[in-house]
């Protein structure tokens, strides 16, 4: 018979390492990554519905920048692109080719830059497209490896989460300047040791904004004010930006508002807001409390949309991208809730405006409440009932939506997901600390 005494401090030994490992693999770990996708030679640019218009120069580069969080053994990443949208058709291309994460653990959004290449490949009126597919297939392909770089980089960390209201001339809504949301949201990853002890690895902001101050009917390629808003926080950080839009529908846009009635669209009003909005996000941020063992929580569910707007079923009927579109004239999406901490995140697939945005921030759980606009999919503008086709001034987002149902149909199934989802931890835990 064995003497257990004998094994018992290499026993001892390997009961110590298993629960180190368990407790490492029960910690945040987060990882960032991101890709340049400017094309080169450069390619026409879309602001919207209509024919790209051609580009003869650049102002900053475009890109692809992903967010990974792991926490006991469940990954979450949140990815954005500096394109107008990025439909499902191409965002569901990417999950594919991730094998860390299951895909309805991967949100994908976009800046809603005006001046980057069409990625709706949107049809003309005889049905044709002129958007460069080849361009799209390669920013798949990059998005992955941004994706699976973001996996490979993970490290353990913590966070500091806040949001506040944004002070100086930043946005406004040009249908009513007041009607738009200031509050800002940052989520900031720091590591834990090693190199980036306590240095930022990856900022998220989330802002509701147009981002067209340039457009694209200049002839220039660009990231628009966002490229600035990168720049700014990666050098006062030393850590990767990402931006996330938010409830920015009809029409929450860049304050690049002159005395005399005019407006400024060159790239240093691009640097001028990008860097004010980045300097506010960090001072809203010098306040916020370190959350060491934050809690992650996903859930997604698929959602479908009637299509009543002509234009819309056109145009998802003609694209050479794969919609998904059904022979009943409806659509389906994912719609996804995050928890981070004391972070609660809801996506809306498309462009919300601002009441939407107010009423599902306000029935969300935590004064930290994130909107991820634009992401999963990007189906246009989203308005209640009472708003469709009720105002000359909504004639063109009325247009350009799904239909009259959008909104409540998205609302209805966001407050569902929160009812049904864990509640994010609390701010007091962290306040208090």
């Amino acid at each position: 018979m064995l003497n257990s005494s004998r094994f018992s401090p290499l026993l001892f030994s390997l009961l110590c390492y298993c629960f180190s490992v368990g407790l490492q693999s029960q910690h945040l770990k987060v990882g960032a990554a991101m890709r340049m996708i400017t094309p080169d030679p450069l390619i026409a640019v879309s602001g919207g519905v209509g024919v790209p218009k051609p580009s003869n120069v650049k102002k900053g580069e475009l890109t692809v920048r992903a967010m990974v969080l792991e926490k006991a053994g469940e990954r979450i990443a949140i990815v954005n692109i500096d394109n107008l949208g990025w439909p499902a058709a191409l965002g569901n291309r990417t999950k594919a080719l991730i094998k860390g994460i299951p895909a309805e653990n991967i949100v994908i959004g976009a800046t809603h830059t005006h001046s980057a290449p069409d990625a709706y490949a949107f049809p003309d009126k005889t049905g044709k497209t002129t958007a460069d597919l080849a361009y799209l297939d390669w920013c798949v392909i990059q998005m992955a490896e941004a994706i699976n770089e973001a996996i490979e980089s993970l490290e353990s960390a913590y966070l500091k989460i806040t949001v506040g209201e944004v002070m100086g001339k930043i946005a406004y809504n040009y249908y009513a300047p007041q009607l738009y949301d200031p509050r800002c949201g940052v989520i900031q990853a720091l590591g834990t040791s090693g190199k980036n002890k306590d240095k930022p690895i990856v900022t998220l902001i989330n802002y509701a904004i147009h981002p067209e101050v340039i457009g694209n009917n200049q002839k220039i390629l660009s990231p628009d004010l966002i490229g600035p808003l990168y720049d700014r926080i990666t050098s006062k950080t030393q850590g990767m930006a990402l931006f996330m839009n938010g409830a920015q529908g009809g029409m929450v846009t860049a304050d690049n508002r002159l005395d005399n009635g005019k407006e400024a669209n060159d790239w240093e009003e691009c640097i001028r807001i990008g860097n004010l909005l980045a300097d506010e996000a960090l001072r809203l941020l010098s306040d916020a409390k370190p959350q060491l063992d934050p809690q992650m929580f996903v859930q997604s569910k698929q959602v479908i949309f009637p299509i009543e707007s002509e234009m819309m079923r056109f145009i998802l009927n003609n694209s050479p991208l794969s919609t998904g579109t059904s022979d009943d004239g409806k659509i389906s999406t994912a719609i996804t809730l995050l928890n981070i901490g004391t972070a609660q995140v809801l996506t809306i697939p498309g462009e919300a405006l601002p009441n939407i945005g107010y009423y599902l921030k306000r029935k969300m759980p935590t004064d930290h409440s994130f909107l991820f606009g634009l992401t999963n999919d990007a189906f246009g503008y989203i308005l209640t009932k009472e708003d469709y086709n009720s105002f000359k001034r909504y004639e063109y987002i009325t247009k350009t939506s799904l239909g009259e149902m959008t909104g409540e149909i998205l609302v209805t199934e966001l407050l569902e997901l929160i009812n049904k989802s864990p509640l994010p931890d609390s701010i007091k835990t962290y306040s208090s600390n």
